[in-house]
C-alpha cells in the first residue's frame, strides 16, 4: 500500500489566509486546530507566477518546492508557524521531509528520513514539525504518533486531500 503527500500545514486560521492569497490553493481541515494545503500541480503553478528568483538553499531536498515558496512561507510565518511536509511510501518503506518556518524564518529543518534509514529517537520529520505546531498524542490506542494525531492518515495521496472537503 502506498502513501504520498506534499503539503503545507499550520494553524487553520493561518492556512486559510495563505490559501486565500494563492489561486488554486485549497485549505483542508486536520485535527487539533490545524489545516493543510495540498501541493497540487495547480497550486504549485500559481506559486511560480511572478517568482523568478532562485530557490533558497533552505529548500534543498524537497522534490516539489518551487522558487518563491520560501519567501511566502517566511512572510506567512510572521503570523504563526507553518510547515512544509513531504512523504512518499510504498510497502512500508519510503522517505519523509519536513521543515518549519516561524517568526519570518526557517526554524527547523529541512529534516529528512530516507528510505531504509532507522527512525531517529525524536521521531519522524513530519511528527517533529507537527509537535512544534502543537500536536499532542492523546489516545494511546489509535494514535501512534503526531502524524496519526493530526489526522494525516485520512487520505493516502495529495490529490485525495485536494478533492475531498
Amino acid at each position: 500500500m502506498s502513501y504520498e503527500l506534499q503539503a503545507l500545514i499550520g494553524p487553520a486560521e493561518l492556512v486559510a489566509v495563505a490559501a486565500a492569497e494563492v489561486p488554486a490553493a485549497r485549505s483542508r481541515p486536520l485535527a487539533q486546530g490545524l489545516a493543510l494545503i495540498p501541493a497540487t500541480p495547480g497550486f504549485l503553478a500559481a506559486l511560480r507566477v511572478g517568482d523568478e528568483g532562485p530557490a533558497s538553499p533552505g529548500t534543498a531536498g524537497f522534490d516539489w518546492f518551487p522558487d518563491g515558496l520560501e519567501r511566502r512561507l517566511a512572510a506567512w510565518s510572521k503570523a504563526g508557524p507553518i510547515a512544509c511536509v513531504e512523504a512518499d511510501y510504498f510497502g512500508g518503506t519510503g522517505t519523509q521531509r519536513a521543515a518549519l518556518w516561524a517568526d519570518g524564518r526557517l526554524v527547523l529543518g529541512p529534516l529528512t528520513n530516507g528510505e531504509l534509514e532507522p527512525l531517529p529517537p525524536e521521531g519522524t520529520p513530519i511528527s517533529r514539525v507537527l509537535r512544534r505546531l502543537g500536536v499532542r498524542v492523546t489516545d494511546g490506542g489509535t494514535q501512534h504518533d503526531e502524524f496519526d494525531a493530526a489526522g494525516l492518515a485520512a487520505h493516502r495521496t495529495t490529490s485525495a486531500w485536494a478533492t475531498t472537503p
